[in-house]
């Protein structure tokens, strides 16, 4: 494969829909990390507050980080947290009406948002584990809805 057989898909004949995605992710933590986290007595302050900005951030800036993205203006990022004995469940929504879907937005926000954890809680935690980022649900476009629960 050379250079000329890359390519951005043509999206210029598509019709705007309104295009939902929501991806999940984990990140395993010692325990007592988790009541650091929830007694916000980590170092570097707030953490899951700071994880939700850095998802949100991540999820309006997938074009330059993937080559191949389209640039989308989302209409709206939620992330949220779950929290459990010795994980948090991550979870991103992104949604906005375009001509293709945002998946890679929602699964970078979930990224983003668990590798910023890890990041506020490394000083108290190195056995931290990132896992099972995946899409589960899809909606709107040619190819219809999406659903892996």
């Amino acid at each position: 494969m050379d250079a000329s057989d890359i390519k951005m898909v043509d999206i210029s004949g598509k019709p705007e829909t309104l295009r939902e995605a929501i991806a999940q992710g984990r990140i395993c933590l010692n325990p007592q990390t988790i009541k650091l986290i929830q007694t916000k007595k980590i170092p570097k302050g707030d953490v899951l507050n700071v994880a939700r900005c850095a998802g949100i951030l991540a999820a309006k800036r997938v074009d330059e980080l993937i080559p191949l993205c389209h640039p989308l203006a989302l209409d709206y990022v939620e992330i949220d947290f779950k929290l459990e004995k010795d994980k948090i469940l991550i979870t991103a929504r992104c949604k906005t009406k375009a001509k293709t879907g945002v998946e890679m937005e929602a699964m970078l926000a979930c990224c983003i948002s668990a590798l910023t954890i890890y990041d506020m809680c490394k000083s108290v935690d190195r056995r931290m584990t990132l896992s099972e980022i995946k899409l589960l649900e899809k909606k709107g476009g040619r190819s219809g809805n999406f659903f892996n629960y």
